[in-house]
């Protein structure tokens, strides 16, 4: 009982100097890219593509024709949609 409750201290604990501190995420690894069957992680949904932060692990969608991370998808969703109109 004790054990839990202080696992749930330490969450709380750490959930709290994230949210002050946070992870600025300066340092990315090699853009990967899912092919196949294989199962993509969340952040490659949008593009297939994802770089991941090394220093706490969090997934971020990559955008190889643009070259950089994808901070916003609604913003990347606009941007595919205003390159696919003046395609057309």
């Amino acid at each position: 009982m004790i054990a839990r409750l202080m696992d749930a201290v330490f969450v709380w604990i750490a959930r709290l100097m994230d949210a002050v501190f946070g992870c600025r995420h300066a340092h990315y690894s090699f853009p990967v890219t899912i092919r196949g069957k294989a199962r993509r992680p969340q952040a490659a949904v949008l593009t297939g593509t994802y770089v991941a932060c090394l220093e706490c692990g969090r997934e971020f969608p990559y955008d190889w024709q643009e070259m950089k991370v994808i901070s916003s998808p609604e913003r990347h969703r606009e941007h595919l949609a205003e390159l696919a109109k003046h395609a057309a």
